[in-house]
C-alpha cells in the first residue's frame, strides 16, 4: 500500500512539473529552434542519470540484453511527441497545448486495447466522446479555431500515449535508471538529427543563443527536472500502481499548464475555451476511474 501511495505522489509531481514547464518551453524555443532545444535539453538530461548511474552502480552496468532494443522503442514515440509538441507551441498558447496534450490520456486505453489486448470499459468510451467534445469546443468555437499547429500537438498527444503504453511494459522487465537513459539520448539523438536537417545548427548552437536568459533556464530546469528527473520517476514508479491512477495523476498536467500561463502570462480562455477544458478534464476523469463494468472488446 505504502509503494502505492508514493508512486501516485510521485506520478501526480511530474504531472506538475511537465504543466509548469509548458511556458518555460515557450520561452526557450523563441530564441532556440525546438529541435536543437530538445536534442541539448535531452542529452544534459541523459548525461546527468549516466553519471548517477556511474556513482551509483560502477560495478555493474544494469544493460541487460533486449534494454536497448525497449530503450530505443520508447526513445521513438517520445522523440515524436515532444518534436511535435515543441513545434506546435511556436504558434499557439501553453494552455491550450497543455489540455490538447491531455487527451494523451484517454488515447492510452484504445491502444492498450489494440496492441496489448486489454479491456476497454463502456465509461472509458462515454470519456473518450466527452474529452472528444470539449476539444472541439476549445478549438474549434470562438476564437480559439483549430490550427495546424493543435493538430501537430494532437499528434504528439497520439505519440506521448505510445511512450505511455511501451513504459508500462517494458518498465517491468529492465532497470528504470539505464532504460531511462536509453530512450533520453534515443530522443537526443534524433532530435540532433532533425536540427540539423531542418533548422540552422550555427545559429542555435551559438553561445550568445545558449546564454540567453530564457534559453539558459529553459535547458537547466526542463532537462534537470521536467526530463532527468520526471522520465526517470515515471519508469520507476509506473510499475508500483494501476494504469487508472497513472491516467488520473497525468491528467492534472494541462490543469497544472494552465494555472501557470494564468499566473506568469496572464493568459485567458474564451468561455467557450473554458467549458472545452472541463469536458476534457472531465472526459480524462471518467475515463480512467475503475468501476466493475462488463468490458468491451475487440471482436473475433
Amino acid at each position: 500500500m505504502k509503494k502505492s501511495l508514493y508512486a501516485d505522489a510521485g506520478l501526480l509531481m511530474v504531472a506538475l512539473i511537465w504543466g509548469v514547464s509548458f511556458v518555460l518551453v515557450q520561452n526557450a524555443i523563441a530564441h532556440l529552434e525546438p529541435y536543437s532545444f530538445n536534442a541539448i535539453r535531452f542529452l544534459l538530461a541523459a548525461l546527468i542519470l549516466a553519471v548517477w548511474h556511474l556513482l551509483k552502480n560502477p560495478s555493474r552496468s544494469g544493460f541487460r540484453p533486449g534494454l536497448l532494443k525497449a530503450g530505443m522503442k520508447m526513445g521513438l514515440w517520445l522523440f515524436l511527441g515532444y518534436a511535435l509538441q515543441t513545434i506546435g507551441l511556436l504558434h499557439t498558447t501553453p494552455a491550450k497545448a497543455g489540455f490538447i496534450t491531455g487527451l494523451s490520456i484517454v488515447i492510452v486505453p484504445l491502444l492498450s486495447l489494440l496492441f496489448l489486448k486489454q479491456a476497454l470499459t463502456l465509461q472509458t468510451a462515454f470519456g473518450i466522446i466527452a474529452a472528444t467534445a470539449g476539444l472541439y469546443l476549445m478549438t474549434m468555437i470562438g476564437e480559439s479555431r483549430f490550427t495546424v499547429s493543435d493538430l501537430l500537438i494532437l499528434i504528439a498527444a497520439f505519440s506521448f500515449a505510445m511512450h505511455v503504453v511501451m513504459t508500462g511494459k517494458y518498465s517491468q522487465k529492465f532497470e528504470a535508471l539505464p532504460l531511462t537513459i536509453v530512450q533520453l539520448t534515443v530522443v537526443s539523438l534524433l532530435s540532433f538529427a532533425g536540427g540539423f536537417v531542418f533548422e540552422n545548427p550555427a545559429g542555435s548552437f551559438s553561445l550568445h543563443t545558449l546564454f540567453l536568459p530564457d534559453v539558459a533556464a529553459g535547458l537547466l530546469i526542463t532537462s534537470l527536472l521536467a526530463t532527468a528527473a520526471a522520465f526517470l520517476i515515471q519508469t520507476s514508479l509506473q510499475r508500483f500502481t494501476s494504469p487508472a491512477r497513472v491516467a488520473l495523476a497525468f491528467s492534472t498536467e494541462p490543469v497544472f499548464a494552465a494555472i501557470t500561463s494564468y499566473f506568469w502570462i496572464g493568459e485567458t480562455l474564451s468561455p467557450y475555451a473554458m467549458a472545452g477544458c472541463v469536458l476534457i478534464f472531465g472526459g480524462i476523469i471518467l475515463s480512467e476511474i475503475p468501476v466493475k463494468k462488463q468490458p468491451l472488446t475487440l471482436e473475433k
